[in-house]
């Protein structure tokens, strides 16, 4: 019997399902009409048009709707400071790369693979909390930023000035992203533009990473105000801009441009907003945002609630949690002990112990030496034991908890002076370097560098050695360490790694040529084919 062209094309359907599903079994006619119904209504659904699927959400606003207006460019800024209250960055995991990794402090954490990301045992380079998480949000504080970018520019303003000092916060906040990605990774990824899912950012050297943060560091500068009123005190100024210019200058070792860039705050037009305060000042939740502050990230306890993105998210810091002493905090991270003997090597002129040493550090003579007690408790813990004590709140609470609110100093003016002091005396100029750290040290009743260590001279090495103990006593335990330690080159060569490995044991893990960057978290190589992994891992 002739057989018509639907049933030939009934069969045909009939065929194709039965190798779809590995049946061999002859299918009834009323069995394959269903079939053909069921397959029907799935072409039907595949060729849908997109725009029917596509729908945008009612409840939020999308990319064409939003960039119209000064006070959603406003936003768009104030969504990068939200990024600083993130776990990646400095509500928590930053402390673990910058202090912890550094010889100034180690972790002892039950958590066995946080504990090895303090001491260069990278085994999973995905593991969240040691890198992924860091590295995530800072590409999305970046991505916030390159959206300020390129949208604001097209935004009417009545005020071109208002413009102008969104873009350059939106710059500074870019420049400051991508300093600590080269400090941390060296080889960070730059992302200047706005990316969709499907882009794959191209490699970078650390050198072109650090000429993408001096010119957004440069240009920031040149329209940030001198200071900032109101409720709007706490966003970068130009002297923020200038000292973090400086700082990224240093770690290249471009010393005649990095004291130029601190020029402004030391010897010129911006000195006089910066002064020296009293040094526990720095550390409390009281007189925040005083004369020392060059930049500090604005912390709060407003809401006790859960890290997230939403608007009553945590707005804290949870660095002194997991940094306090046992039974106080999480204690995953301690100070190395050798650093409370510095700060007892030299007496102060009226013979007493350096007094940065009681907003220091806890250690078990502390209330022996000062009449201070950890937390509200005599010393309970090891005799050889140290904490960080800085940003605690020991002076007004018996614990710690997960919203901190005292504001991280991230720049302080005495950093400043130390640094400016190092730039002139690489450059020769070792004698004028004396004033600075004479600043730093009298602010805390030490006698003047010339009386106290008069075999330095105008000797450049003997006064570079003093300076690295210098920024110990003054910055211990302020994120800084690591930077300085790669700056001066300590960790180039096995010789200086041994010598700093006396001070810390986990430098005895690190490997020349491979620890000095973090290794590229392993799902972004694997994902991107124009990246490659950091050189030896």
């Amino acid at each position: 019997m002739k057989q018509s062209k639907a049933y030939r094309f009934i069969i045909a359907i009939n065929t194709a399902f039965n190798r779809l599903t590995g049946n061999t079994k002859h299918i009834p006619m009323k069995r394959t009409l269903s079939t053909i119904i069921i397959l029907g209504m799935l072409m039907g659904v595949a060729s849908c048009k997109k725009s029917l699927l596509n729908q945008d959400n009612p409840n939020t606003l999308t990319v064409d709707q939003f960039w119209k207006t000064e006070t959603d460019a406003q936003k768009g800024v104030n969504s990068i400071y939200a990024m600083f209250f993130q776990t990646g960055g400095w509500n928590r995991w930053i402390y673990f790369r910058l202090d912890l990794t550094s010889d100034e402090g180690f972790s002892n954490s039950p958590w066995t693979e946080l504990g090895d990301w303090t001491r260069f045992q990278y085994i999973n380079y995905n593991f969240f909390e040691g890198n992924v998480n860091t590295y995530r949000d800072f590409y999305k504080a970046i991505f916030r930023c390159n959206q300020v970018l390129t949208h604001v520019p097209d935004i009417q303003f009545a005020d071109a000035k208002k413009k102008a000092q969104l873009l350059a916060q939106a710059k500074f906040l870019r420049g400051y992203y991508n300093y600590y990605g080269a400090v941390l990774w060296e080889n960070f990824p730059l992302v200047t533009t706005l990316q969709t899912p499907t882009d794959l950012p191209v490699a970078s050297s650390l050198a072109q990473v650090w000429v993408q943060v001096e010119k957004d560091l440069q240009e920031a500068s040149a329209d940030l105000p001198e200071q900032w009123t109101g409720d709007d005190i706490g966003r970068p100024t130009k002297g923020a801009a200038q000292a973090l210019l400086g700082k990224a200058l240093m770690q290249q070792h471009k010393w005649t441009e990095a004291k130029t860039a601190f020029d402004y705050l030391v010897t010129g037009a911006g000195k006089s907003y910066y002064a020296l305060v009293d040094f526990k000042e720095n550390f409390r939740a009281d007189n925040e945002n005083n004369r020392e502050s060059v930049f500090e990230i604005q912390f709060s306890d407003a809401n006790k609630t859960a890290e997230g993105d939403a608007p009553n998210s945590n707005l804290g810091t949870t660095r002194a949690q997991f940094f306090a002493p046992r039974s106080i905090g999480w204690s995953d991270g301690q100070a190395r002990y050798w650093t409370v003997g510095e700060f007892k090597k030299e007496k102060t002129v009226s013979g007493g112990i350096d007094p940065r040493l009681r907003y220091t550090l806890f250690y078990p003579a502390l209330e022996a030496d000062f009449g201070d007690k950890t937390y509200g408790r005599s010393w309970q813990w090891g005799a050889d034991e140290a904490w960080f004590k800085k940003y605690s709140r020991d002076y007004y609470r018996t614990n710690e908890d997960y919203f901190n609110q005292v504001n991280n100093r991230v720049i302080r003016y005495a950093d400043v002076l130390l640094m400016y002091a190092e730039a002139l005396n690489e450059l020769g100029q070792t004698t004028q370097a004396y004033t600075y750290v004479n600043m730093v040290r009298q602010r805390s009743n030490m006698a003047t560098l010339e009386l106290a260590y008069p075999a330095i001279g105008s000797n450049k090495d003997l006064f570079r050695t003093r300076l690295k103990t210098e920024r110990l006593l003054e910055l211990c335990g302020e994120s800084v360490r690591w930077a300085d330690l790669k700056r001066w080159g300590d960790l180039d060569t096995q010789a200086g790694v041994n010598e700093v490995a006396l001070r810390d044991p986990d430098f005895k893990n690190f490997v020349v040529g491979k620890h000095i960057r973090l290794p590229l978290p392993q799902i972004e190589v694997e994902n991107n084919t124009n990246l490659k992994q950091n050189p030896n891992y």
